[in-house]
């Protein structure tokens, strides 16, 4: 049985890569879920190296690389990740193996068979990942990539184009997303919260929690809220609190300061 160890900052994404890991040939064990470099750094500090590690690159906290930093990890590196292919591809070699999300089942069961392959080798160095996390890093972090700039929105019998920077926030309720205009204007959009975040463009928007991304243009005011949570005022004004947990609060003040 393969030990893992899964740092991965949604909820979400934790839950359906251990679906995921169920469904594949190979027996595995999660030790455990952790979210942030911070946990990750002192878990790995105080507790034994699983045989494999699936971990995001980017993080509550940051790129995940700074984990590497500050502690010395035994482990075999399973990156997955959102970001391009192309930029990935060039350090396939260094590494276990980078899974895009959404990570389908059989590619997790191809780098858990590559992970088999490696651990029956007799080289150490054969089983050893060796991977330039700061070249890696520097490449992701100055990657230019292209983010969403417009919607086409269906309205009856015809269409809309409605552009990202008119859009105040993404909310989702009943597995509905929707975005609302700066003109208080409410139009369904075909994607999760989880998708849109990745499509927009993170200087000017902020996933807030389960329901909403918020473009930081529409934040009036942000007001301290009881157990180190945050509490915000919008325009246009959303029909429920708009509160950031206490886990994310310093992530979005960090936002806001930059």
């Amino acid at each position: 049985m393969i030990e893992i160890l899964i740092i991965e900052d949604e909820i979400p994404a934790q839950r359906l890569l251990k679906e995921t890991l169920k469904e594949i040939s190979i027996s595995t064990k999660v030790i455990t879920c952790l979210n942030s470099i911070k946990s990750a750094v002192n878990w790995l500090q105080n507790n034994k190296h699983p045989e494999i590690i699936l971990l995001d690159i980017q993080l509550s906290d940051g790129l995940s690389f700074e984990i590497f930093k500050q502690v010395e990890v035994n482990s075999q590196i399973i990156f997955t990740t959102a970001y391009d292919e192309y930029a990935i591809q060039a350090f396939k070699v260094n590494s276990l193996d980078y899974l895009l999300k959404p990570i389908e089942e059989e590619e997790l069961q191809m780098a858990l068979n590559k992970f088999q392959k490696h651990h029956q080798s007799n080289s150490v160095q054969e089983r050893t990942a060796i991977v330039d996390y700061e070249k890696l890093a520097s490449i992701i972090g100055n990657k230019q990539k292209e983010y969403r700039k417009r919607f086409l929105i269906q309205s009856n019998d015809s269409f809309l184009k409605i552009s990202v920077n008119e859009i105040a926030y993404f909310y989702s309720m009943q597995g509905v997303t929707f975005a609302v205009t700066f003109e208080k204007r409410e139009y369904p959009v075909n994607f999760s919260l989880e998708n849109l975040k990745e499509q927009l463009d993170p200087d000017y928007f902020f996933k807030l929690n389960r329901q909403i991304i918020i473009n930081i243009n529409s934040i009036k005011r942000v007001h301290s809220y009881f157990n180190g949570k945050l509490k915000l005022e919008t325009d246009p004004v959303h029909n429920e609190d708009v509160i950031i947990g206490k886990d994310k609060a310093a992530l979005f003040k960090r936002w806001l300061d930059r």
